[in-house]
């Protein structure tokens, strides 16, 4: 059935919006831990659950929507999807305990898995093969701009009103998304013929991943504030976790129907895309949890301010993945897109490395183009490659792993980042230290300075003395931070770097002639 222009424009509204609002909930509470804790009653670590939760839920569902959306008729299951994404998004906000919250974030992080595949899907089939250079455009707009949006949207809310707008706030958007969905996606031929007594399911698959990929979830969100492998229960979580996932592999790669066909990875592009999106997740989660925590610890941000300050990146971003994505239409070919995206990624982590504490709002503004433009390079290239080769019935597949190996990318890119930053602070903090030493003349000059000033201002000797050397060690702290993160942006960088030649697995052949093969196949 020929679709209508106003039916096409409305399913990109609503898949990219859909898209985008689950990622926003992935980084939205962050910046409320604080309230969250104040009102609930719980420590800051006890509440941080409120993010793993929903992390754990997510990574566990999106490799399954292809299986889900096959079982239940895509459209229906994307229906269900945003129901419960809405309805758990009520239920966050009027939670009045913390165990309560958390059981409805990884509920609702169970509905939100599908709106970032089956988004993706029902927009790729919205265009025709030579056309979904587009709509790979116009679906990592969703990409970009819900993690950089989340931190934004999350401190605007807490510095304005209380923490249960951050969920409520999805009511509206999801109740809309119901409604356009149920109007002008249209099932697909087959699902009205389906017979869910003669489908399979590969329950032993399902669990081995859940158990595989929930642990390593739980390990990566866990591992550094618990000082990983010292604790009991990371090495028992990486234990599942390693069980899990190597017999998940086997079990689907020799099960005759598994849920999820891992033998479509069969051709060398497809594993080079899927590794690569792993990095690019790396990368855009990474450096997205790295700057605001820079911005408000080292130069006094508040939230807002901060989420702010990757608005730049998300701007660059927007624009060039609508210019990538008419160019890969035309014909270019995406590898191109992928080395300048490696090439911006670098330029971001090392100029982001040189920042000083005297660096101004305005010196940032660069170094988050040149991440937007990495991402966006990045994204659309990949984000279409990945079902370049695939029939139509194994389209939901490589979606799934896709946007799943780029949601565990971002796991590994933070917990990375968290862990790398700590160990680096210990480190810059007893090089700084060891030049405290008594007889040094700077810093005798600088404690009686200090010290002078608060006497001055009324305080006695032994307290201005105190005072004297807790301003020079919060000021050898600051430091230790500073520098600790801009080692970060380099570690990025080198990451980068090194993961370079996996690009040549890519297929150079245009995209367009590869689609259009497919098509006629699918015809056939």
């Amino acid at each position: 059935m020929q679709m209508t222009p106003l039916a096409k424009a409305m399913i990109v509204i609503t898949t990219v919006s859909a898209a985008i609002m689950e990622l926003i909930d992935t980084s939205i509470v962050n910046v409320a831990l604080n309230q969250i804790s104040g009102n609930l009653g719980a420590t800051i670590e006890d509440a941080s659950w409120v993010i793993t939760a929903y992390a754990i839920a997510n990574v566990i569902i999106i490799p399954m929507t292809g299986f889900l959306a096959k079982y239940f008729g895509r459209k229906n299951y994307y229906l269900t999807s945003i129901a419960i994404f809405t309805i758990t998004s009520y239920l966050c906000g009027i939670s009045h305990s913390l165990p309560e919250l958390v059981l409805w974030r990884f509920l609702q992080g169970i509905g939100g898995g599908a709106l970032l595949s089956t988004s993706q899907a029902i927009l790729f089939d919205a265009f025709p093969p030579e056309k979904r250079g587009m709509a790979a455009g116009m679906f990592g707009l969703g990409v970009v701009i819900g993690p950089a949006l989340g931190p934004t949207l999350g401190g605007i809310i807490v510095e304005n009103h209380n923490w249960p707008l951050i969920f409520d706030i999805n009511i509206p958007f999801g109740i809309v998304a119901f409604a356009l969905t149920y109007k002008f996606v249209d099932r697909k031929p087959e699902e009205y013929n389906i017979k869910r007594s003669q489908q399979t399911i590969d329950w032993l698959g399902i669990i081995a991943l859940t158990i595989g990929i929930g642990s390593l979830q739980y390990v990566l969100e866990k591992g550094q504030p618990n000082d990983w492998f010292e604790d009991a229960n990371i090495r028992i979580f990486s234990i599942f976790a390693i069980v899990g996932i190597i017999g998940f592999i086997l079990w689907e790669l020799y099960f005759e129907h598994p849920f999820i066909n891992l033998r479509v990875l069969k051709s060398r592009n497809l594993i080079g895309t899927n590794i690569l999106n792993f990095v690019n997740g790396f990368g855009l989660f990474g450096s997205i949890f790295i700057f605001p925590v820079l911005t408000q610890r080292i130069f006094g941000y508040s939230p807002s301010e901060a989420g702010f300050a990757l608005v730049p990146g998300a701007l660059a971003g927007m624009v060039c993945m609508i210019t990538i994505g008419i160019t890969l239409g035309k014909g270019v070919k995406p590898i191109y897109f992928v080395i300048i995206g490696f090439i911006f990624f670098i330029l971001h982590g090392y100029t982001s490395s040189l920042a000083t504490a005297e660096s101004s709002r305005a010196w940032f503004i660069w170094p988050q183009i040149f991440r937007g433009i990495g991402t966006a390079s990045l994204i659309v290239p990949l984000t279409q490659q990945a079902v370049v080769g695939l029939l139509p019935k194994d389209m939901p597949y490589g979606i799934a792993l896709t946007n799943m190996l780029r949601q565990l990318g971002g796991a590994f890119g933070i917990a990375t980042m968290n862990t790398y930053i700590a160990r680096r602070f210990a480190v810059h903090k007893i090089d700084l230290l060891t030049n405290l030493y008594p007889e040094n003349p700077l810093l005798q000059e600088r404690l009686t300075g200090i010290a002078q000033n608060a006497i001055a201002k009324g305080a006695n000797s032994f307290d201005a003395a105190n005072i004297a050397n807790k301003l020079v060690d919060m000021a050898v702290t600051k430091q230790a931070y500073l520098q600790s993160y801009l080692d970060g942006f380099k570690f990025m960088a080198v990451f980068f770097i090194c993961a370079l030649p996996v690009i040549f697995m890519l297929s150079t052949k245009k995209l367009d002639a590869t689609s259009k093969k497919i098509a006629e196949e699918s015809a056939h």
